[in-house]
């Protein structure tokens, strides 16, 4: 099939197909007479194997290696696992960071006014932040409180 019906197939867009033969995730299709790329089930099948590894948030590289693992079949589990538990790792830490963002974010915004008056916490903490200092800041009474809503 072509890549725009191996695209519908699998639910990969077929800029995402032609990076993915470039950076050699996967294999070059074969070509047609035509000069076509012509893919297969199986490519189709590992195509959808990556969408949805994506949709997990794994990176190029971190599919690779499931990819890698998924055609080994002398693979343990166990390596499949460290790789999954890695990925839930790094999304916890993620998931922390954006916390931490929001929570700082949230002390700027109620700390400002947001009323006529130029003067304004949100742009006068970012521009003195410096390098690794927190950003939040002391909040107006009662903006805890509103923050927990």
């Amino acid at each position: 099939m072509n890549i725009g019906r191996a695209s519908k197939a699998s639910g990969v867009s077929a800029k995402m197909i032609r990076y993915y033969e470039q950076t050699g995730l996967i294999p070059a299709a074969d070509r047609r007479s035509s000069g076509y790329r012509d893919y297969s089930d199986t490519d189709v099948h590992m195509l959808r194997f990556i969408r949805r590894a994506r949709d997990l948030g794994f990176s190029v590289a971190e599919i690779g290696e499931l990819l890698g693992l998924w055609r080994d079949e002398t693979r343990q589990s166990a390596e499949v696992k460290r790789l999954a538990q890695g990925h839930i790792n790094a999304l916890a830490k993620k998931i922390k960071d954006l916390q931490d963002m929001s929570a700082s974010l949230t002390m700027l915004v109620n700390a400002c006014h947001g009323d006529h008056r130029p003067h304004c916490p949100i742009l006068q903490r970012l521009e003195t932040d410096q390098e690794g200092e927190d950003l939040s800041v002391q909040p107006r009474a009662g903006a805890i409180e509103r923050a927990m809503q």
